[in-house]
Parts: structure tokens; C-alpha cells; sequence
């Protein structure tokens, strides 16, 4: 059988919902004549974390641990944050914190931390790794980015020991949407699309999470065109097998948005109609399951809607499944066209109608669309007829059942008997 080392910063317990992709390929791959190996951190300090997916682990499996040094440790001191408490993303690179402390950081984090916050990772898990591989053979090497760090782990081992390698960007690198109206010196911009360019040159064959990003970086790099592969975010079929809804009919609708939301995925309007339809009688609740940025917290109470909105926070994974199988309305906001989010596969599986905002997002219309499964709106655009007539939104699940994990994982395995039988 061969073997593969894959490169995760996050593994359980985080409880990170990009991690999902990895943790299923890496289970089901020995079904496919593949033998994972898992490079992950030792002292993972940043999401909160979700005990029930450890169950999915096979005890089985080869995992190496390399400790980091966190620099969100230092954030945490500075700002005085509880050192015990998960940190919030959608906080950390918000911009409504208008204090000195947090502008400090947040310009030490974008421009002396590159590619990402990370990099503290690199030296301990280059060695860790260089440690195994000196005495076991790997016919590949998998790293999953963000953080992309992982890509210069990977690029490092590729180098040293000759093993093909595989970068797999579940977001864009060098202009990653969070960067957005941040700033970043020239020298810093300068150093980061130098290793995206040699981490994609030297790899064998490059995987992204949805169309719309191969198209673009095919463009920037035209070395991509002859070893890039598509295979979305998917979801897990065998979460939903005894999975049903629980909640009985009643005149309340129910918005369930799930993952983080950040200030840049602000539907100003969408809250309005939320206030207009409860005030009018109608209710209409929102629901949030993960994490909030400062500023849709305070849209959300400026509108006066604190009253129908309920924070649930990070939840396990179960638990998450659940609130989207009870929801009416399932809210997903893209944060550009080259963002197919990984809970929209997910939604797409419950049946539930999906509303998203971002109307230049062709890949995520296509996909709604077509299944007859909601709407893509304009972040401008106040949703009040889409939740008027979401029952008339209905798909069959079955066509979903394409995007199994199960079946995305078949379809990397030939893309690494591919690399080892070139």
C-alpha cells in the first residue's frame, strides 16, 4: 500500500470546520489503496475545540505532533484576553476595535508574520517531519492551507527528501479575502507571493476546494494548467444517516447561519426585514452557530433584533447537523466569487432553503440553482421576499449525495496514483 503525509495545522479536537475535509479523506483512504500519515500541531491554542470528533479517528493511525510557537499567545497578553478562552477569528481581524493594542497587532500579524500567524509551526514540524522520513518511506506529501504555512512545511520536505507534493488551498493565499482594507508593506506582499509562486511551481499536482479559484490562479500562474484538480469541500453522508428534524410546525421562522461571519459579510438590509416582519407579526428568529465579528453583533443590535437573535457559539458537530436540519432558512454569505463555502454542501444535503448574499458569486448561484434549492441575492438586497416564499424551495437530496466525502476521497486517490504511477 502506498503512503501519504498529510500536512494539517488543525486536527481534532479543534473544531474547525475546514478540517472536516481532511479529517474524512484521511479516514477513508486506506479503502483506496492509501495509507495516511498526519503532521499536526502539538499545542493548537486558537479554536475551540469538539471532543466528539477524536471517535472519528482510527486509533490506528500514524500521527506526528510538533510543538509552535503561538504568537496569538502574545496577542492574548496584550489585549488581555483570558488565556483560557478560545479566540474568536471573525475578532481577530475585525477592524471595529479601534484601540491602539489592537491595531498593533493587528499590523505585527499581517506583516511580520508571513505567509500567516502561523509560521511558528514551520522549524519544529520540518524537523519533526525531516525526523520521520529519514526512517520511513512516503510517496507523497498533502498540505492543507490555510494556514498556508502548511504549503512551506510541505515545499521544505518536497526539496529535502524528493517526495512529490500536493498543496491543497481551501482559500486563496497571497490575496486571501481577509486582507481586504488591511494593510500590508510592499516587502511583506513581496515575500508572500514569492512562496506561493515556488510552493505551486514545485508541486506535482495542485488541488483546490471550488472552480472559480483554479480559474484564477491558472491565470496568474499558467503553470497550473496541465496539474490542478478541483474536488469541493463536500460533506459527510454518514453524519446524516439517522439524522432527522426534530422540530414540530409552528408559525416561527427559524435562520440558522452557521460558521463565522465576518464584518465584510454584512447584509445591512437583511436585518431590517428581520425587525419589519416581527414587528408586523411574523416571527422570524436568527440563530448563529460559530463565531460573530463585532460588527454584525452591533448591526444586529442597532436594528433592534437582539431579542430574535440567539448566539449559540462553536457547537459539536452533531449538534450543528441538527440545528440545520431544524432551521427553515439556512443563510450562507460568500465573501467573493472565488468562495464556495464548505457549510454549503452541508445545507444543501438537509433539504432546508438556502439564502445566500453575494450576487457575484456564479459557482454558488449555479449550485443553488440548479438543485432548486434557493437564492442568490445582492448583500444590498433585503431578503423579505425570499422569506415569504422559502417554502417553495425544495430539491431532492439525492443529487447532492454526489458531493459525499466518501466519493471526493475516491477521486484523490487517482489523483495520487496518478503522481505515483507518472
Amino acid at each position: 500500500m502506498n503512503r501519504v503525509l498529510f500536512i494539517s495545522y488543525f486536527w481534532p479536537p479543534a473544531a474547525k470546520a475546514s478540517m472536516h475535509w481532511q479529517l474524512k479523506v484521511v479516514k477513508h483512504l486506506p479503502e483506496f489503496g492509501w495509507e495516511p500519515v498526519v503532521l499536526t500541531v502539538e499545542n493548537e491554542s486558537f479554536e475551540a475545540r469538539d471532543e466528539t470528533l477524536l471517535r472519528e479517528i482510527n486509533p490506528d493511525l500514524e500521527i506526528i505532533r510538533a510543538k509552535s510557537l503561538e504568537p496569538f499567545n502574545i496577542y492574548r497578553k496584550v489585549l488581555g484576553k483570558d488565556p483560557n478562552k478560545p479566540l474568536v477569528a471573525s475578532e481577530t481581524m475585525s477592524k471595529t476595535d479601534q484601540s491602539l493594542a489592537h491595531k498593533l497587532s493587528l499590523w505585527i500579524r499581517l506583516n511580520l508574520f508571513v505567509p500567516d500567524a502561523r509560521v511558528g509551526w514551520y522549524f519544529p514540524a520540518v524537523q519533526a517531519a525531516s525526523k520521520y522520513l529519514k526512517n520511513n518511506k512516503v510517496d507523497a506529501i498533502v498540505s492543507v492551507g490555510p494556514p498556508h504555512s502548511c504549503h512551506l512545511i510541505n515545499y521544505k520536505l518536497s526539496k529535502k527528501f524528493g517526495i512529490p507534493s500536493i498543496p491543497l488551498l481551501q482559500d486563496p493565499w497571497f490575496d486571501i479575502v481577509y486582507y481586504r482594507d488591511l494593510e500590508r508593506s510592499s516587502i511583506t506582499e513581496k515575500i508572500d507571493r514569492r512562496f506561493e509562486r515556488n510552493v505551486l511551481r514545485n508541486s506535482a499536482q495542485t488541488v483546490f476546494v471550488n472552480h472559480s479559484t483554479e480559474e484564477d490562479y491558472i491565470s496568474k500562474y499558467d503553470f497550473l494548467k496541465d496539474k490542478s484538480n478541483v474536488l469541493y469541500w463536500g460533506y459527510n453522508e454518514d453524519a446524516f444517516t439517522n439524522l432527522k428534524r426534530t422540530r414540530g410546525d409552528d408559525n416561527e421562522i427559524i435562520i440558522v447561519h452557521s460558521g463565522n461571519i465576518f464584518d465584510y459579510q454584512n447584509p445591512k438590509n437583511f436585518w431590517k426585514t428581520i425587525k419589519r416582519l416581527n414587528m408586523s407579526g411574523q416571527k422570524v428568529k436568527l440563530k448563529f452557530t460559530g463565531t460573530v465579528s463585532p460588527l454584525i453583533k452591533k448591526e444586529i443590535e442597532d436594528n433592534g433584533i437582539l431579542e430574535y437573535t440567539e448566539y449559540m457559539g462553536v457547537l459539536p458537530y452533531p449538534q450543528m447537523l441538527q440545528e440545520l436540519m431544524n432551521a427553515d432558512i439556512l443563510m450562507v454569505c460568500p465573501t467573493e466569487s472565488r468562495h464556495v463555502p464548505g457549510k454549503l454542501f452541508e445545507y444543501l444535503r438537509t433539504g432546508n432553503p438556502i439564502l445566500a448574499f453575494n450576487d457575484k458569486n456564479d459557482e454558488v448561484k449555479k449550485l443553488i440553482e440548479d438543485t432548486n434549492a434557493g437564492m442568490l441575492l445582492s448583500y444590498d438586497d433585503d431578503g423579505e421576499e425570499f422569506i415569504k416564499n422559502h417554502k417553495k424551495f425544495y430539491h431532492d437530496v439525492e443529487s447532492v449525495k454526489q458531493f459525499d466525502r466518501k466519493i471526493i476521497t475516491e477521486n484523490f486517490s487517482h489523483i495520487l496514483n496518478g503522481i505515483v504511477n507518472k
